[in-house]
């Protein structure tokens, strides 16, 4: 017996534009590409750059709020949205 062949979706929706009249959807489309650019929905909570937590950086010794109370002072304000 042949298994029915299923129609192919494409992996990504097809993004659609708000329409002109309507500031509800555009609020939310601009929510959604912001979210798109940044990578995440919300507030980045550590301004760390990723690459002070690899072993290159921990070994140059590269602030982290683990290590450093500037650094620490600046992801807790980035935490709070300051």
């Amino acid at each position: 017996m042949a298994a029915a062949s299923r129609p192919s979706k494409s992996a990504e929706p097809e993004a659609q534009d708000a329409p002109a009249d309507d500031p509800v959807a555009k609020e939310v489309q601009y929510a959604a590409a912001t979210a798109q650019e940044q990578g995440f929905y919300g507030v980045e909570t550590d301004p760390t750059p990723n690459e002070h937590y690899t072993v290159a950086g921990v070994t140059a010794g590269k602030p982290t709020p683990e290590t450093d109370p500037e650094a620490a002072e600046a992801a807790r304000r980035a935490a709070r949205g300051l």
